[in-house]
Protein backbone atom coordinates (compact mmCIF):
# COMPACT_ATOMS: atom_id res chain seq x y z
CA UNK A 1 0.00 0.00 0.00
CA UNK A 2 3.09 2.63 0.03
CA UNK A 3 2.83 3.56 -3.46
CA UNK A 4 -1.03 4.20 -2.60
CA UNK A 5 -0.63 5.87 0.71
CA UNK A 6 2.52 8.12 -0.48
CA UNK A 7 0.73 9.29 -3.40
CA UNK A 8 -2.24 10.42 -1.70
CA UNK A 9 -0.52 13.06 0.63
CA UNK A 10 2.64 14.17 -2.00
CA UNK A 11 -0.45 15.08 -4.15
CA UNK A 12 -1.62 17.84 -1.37
CA UNK A 13 2.45 19.18 -1.64
CA UNK A 14 2.76 18.92 -5.55
CA UNK A 15 -0.33 20.38 -6.45
CA UNK A 16 -1.75 24.12 -7.56
CA UNK A 17 -2.03 25.15 -10.95
CA UNK A 18 -4.74 24.40 -13.33
CA UNK A 19 -7.58 22.07 -11.83
CA UNK A 20 -8.56 18.89 -13.45
CA UNK A 21 -12.00 20.25 -14.14
CA UNK A 22 -11.03 23.38 -15.70
CA UNK A 23 -13.23 25.31 -13.26
CA UNK A 24 -16.59 23.33 -15.07
CA UNK A 25 -19.48 22.85 -13.47
CA UNK A 26 -21.42 19.75 -13.56
CA UNK A 27 -24.73 19.15 -15.41
CA UNK A 28 -26.16 20.17 -12.13
CA UNK A 29 -24.24 23.26 -11.71
CA UNK A 30 -21.64 21.94 -9.37
CA UNK A 31 -18.19 21.91 -9.84
CA UNK A 32 -17.43 18.57 -10.91
CA UNK A 33 -14.19 18.04 -8.97
CA UNK A 34 -13.54 21.84 -7.19
CA UNK A 35 -10.13 23.44 -7.35
CA UNK A 36 -8.81 21.07 -5.35
CA UNK A 37 -7.63 18.80 -7.82
CA UNK A 38 -4.91 19.67 -9.83
CA UNK A 39 -3.34 18.20 -13.04
CA UNK A 40 0.44 19.49 -10.86
CA UNK A 41 -0.81 17.42 -8.21
CA UNK A 42 -2.03 14.43 -9.92
CA UNK A 43 1.04 14.03 -11.73
CA UNK A 44 3.01 14.81 -8.36
CA UNK A 45 1.28 12.17 -6.55
CA UNK A 46 1.30 9.49 -9.10
CA UNK A 47 4.99 9.83 -9.97
CA UNK A 48 5.87 9.78 -5.82
CA UNK A 49 3.96 6.83 -5.50
CA UNK A 50 5.02 5.21 -7.88
CA UNK A 51 8.58 5.84 -7.47
CA UNK A 52 8.44 4.71 -3.89
CA UNK A 53 7.12 1.73 -5.85
CA UNK A 54 9.73 1.48 -7.86
CA UNK A 55 12.09 1.65 -5.02
CA UNK A 56 10.60 -1.39 -3.06
CA UNK A 57 10.68 -3.46 -5.86
CA UNK A 58 14.39 -2.83 -5.75
CA UNK A 59 15.17 -3.64 -2.47
CA UNK A 60 16.06 -6.67 -0.32
CA UNK A 61 11.86 -6.63 0.75
CA UNK A 62 10.67 -6.98 -2.79
CA UNK A 63 10.56 -10.67 -2.24
CA UNK A 64 9.06 -10.75 0.51
CA UNK A 65 6.62 -8.32 -0.03
CA UNK A 66 5.27 -9.94 -3.24
CA UNK A 67 7.18 -8.98 -6.10
CA UNK A 68 5.38 -5.55 -7.34
CA UNK A 69 5.41 -5.35 -11.20
CA UNK A 70 5.77 -1.68 -12.41
CA UNK A 71 2.15 -1.67 -13.24
CA UNK A 72 0.85 -2.67 -9.82
CA UNK A 73 2.79 0.37 -8.55
CA UNK A 74 1.86 2.62 -10.91
CA UNK A 75 -2.11 1.84 -10.59
CA UNK A 76 -1.97 1.51 -6.43
CA UNK A 77 -0.23 5.35 -7.05
CA UNK A 78 -2.86 6.51 -9.56
CA UNK A 79 -5.89 4.54 -8.50
CA UNK A 80 -5.36 6.49 -5.07
CA UNK A 81 -6.01 9.30 -6.47
CA UNK A 82 -8.71 8.19 -8.66
CA UNK A 83 -10.45 7.51 -5.68
CA UNK A 84 -10.07 10.18 -4.24
CA UNK A 85 -11.37 12.62 -6.88
CA UNK A 86 -14.28 9.86 -7.01
CA UNK A 87 -15.09 11.26 -3.30
CA UNK A 88 -14.60 14.44 -4.50
CA UNK A 89 -17.36 14.44 -7.29
CA UNK A 90 -19.77 12.75 -5.21
CA UNK A 91 -19.11 15.55 -2.31
CA UNK A 92 -19.79 18.09 -4.73
CA UNK A 93 -23.04 16.28 -5.19
CA UNK A 94 -24.18 15.90 -2.65
CA UNK A 95 -23.40 19.51 -1.65
CA UNK A 96 -19.98 19.48 0.04
CA UNK A 97 -17.85 22.36 0.07
CA UNK A 98 -14.26 22.07 -0.66
CA UNK A 99 -12.17 20.53 2.76
CA UNK A 100 -15.27 19.57 3.96
CA UNK A 101 -15.33 16.58 6.44
CA UNK A 102 -16.80 13.35 4.84
CA UNK A 103 -16.08 10.91 7.56
CA UNK A 104 -14.67 7.33 6.33
CA UNK A 105 -14.71 8.57 2.49
CA UNK A 106 -12.15 11.30 3.41
CA UNK A 107 -9.95 8.54 5.37
CA UNK A 108 -10.24 5.44 2.64
CA UNK A 109 -11.27 6.68 -0.45
CA UNK A 110 -7.93 6.34 -1.83
CA UNK A 111 -7.37 3.08 -0.58
CA UNK A 112 -11.01 1.56 -2.24
CA UNK A 113 -9.35 3.40 -5.68
CA UNK A 114 -5.74 1.71 -5.49
CA UNK A 115 -7.70 -1.57 -4.95
CA UNK A 116 -9.98 -1.25 -7.73
CA UNK A 117 -7.46 0.15 -10.38
CA UNK A 118 -5.02 -2.31 -9.15
CA UNK A 119 -7.71 -5.38 -9.74
CA UNK A 120 -8.57 -4.18 -12.77
CA UNK A 121 -5.24 -3.83 -14.28
CA UNK A 122 -3.24 -6.39 -12.08
CA UNK A 123 -5.99 -9.21 -10.89
CA UNK A 124 -4.14 -11.87 -10.32
CA UNK A 125 -1.64 -10.11 -8.39
CA UNK A 126 -3.92 -8.30 -6.56
CA UNK A 127 -5.66 -11.68 -5.30
CA UNK A 128 -2.58 -12.88 -4.71
CA UNK A 129 -1.41 -9.99 -2.45
CA UNK A 130 -4.31 -8.34 -0.81
CA UNK A 131 -5.74 -11.24 1.35
CA UNK A 132 -8.86 -10.59 3.35
CA UNK A 133 -7.07 -10.24 6.60
CA UNK A 134 -4.64 -7.68 4.93
CA UNK A 135 -7.35 -6.17 3.50
CA UNK A 136 -8.80 -6.26 7.19
CA UNK A 137 -5.92 -4.40 8.85
CA UNK A 138 -5.49 -2.05 6.00
CA UNK A 139 -9.02 -0.70 6.25
CA UNK A 140 -7.96 -0.31 10.56
CA UNK A 141 -5.14 1.21 9.71
CA UNK A 142 -5.90 3.42 7.24
CA UNK A 143 -7.57 5.97 9.40
CA UNK A 144 -5.05 6.33 12.12
CA UNK A 145 -2.36 6.89 9.48
CA UNK A 146 -4.69 9.34 7.71
CA UNK A 147 -5.59 11.38 10.95
CA UNK A 148 -1.36 11.39 11.35
CA UNK A 149 -0.71 12.62 7.81
CA UNK A 150 -3.84 15.46 8.00
CA UNK A 151 -2.40 16.61 11.07
CA UNK A 152 1.48 17.12 9.72
CA UNK A 153 -0.16 18.53 6.82
CA UNK A 154 -1.85 21.27 8.77
CA UNK A 155 0.64 22.28 11.01
CA UNK A 156 3.25 22.69 8.48
CA UNK A 157 0.47 24.74 6.36
CA UNK A 158 0.01 22.24 3.74
CA UNK A 159 -3.54 21.71 4.40
CA UNK A 160 -6.09 23.86 5.81
CA UNK A 161 -8.00 22.08 8.05
CA UNK A 162 -6.65 18.98 10.35
CA UNK A 163 -8.35 16.26 8.41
Amino acid sequence: MLPAYIANPTAVVCGGGASIDFGRNFVDGKRILGDGKTYRGLAGGVICGTVLGIIQMNTSLAGRFGGFTLLAVFSLSFGALLGDMCKSFIKRRLGFKRGAKFMIADQLDFVIGAWILTYLLQGSWFIEHFTATTMVIILIITPVLHRITNLIGYHVKLKKEPW
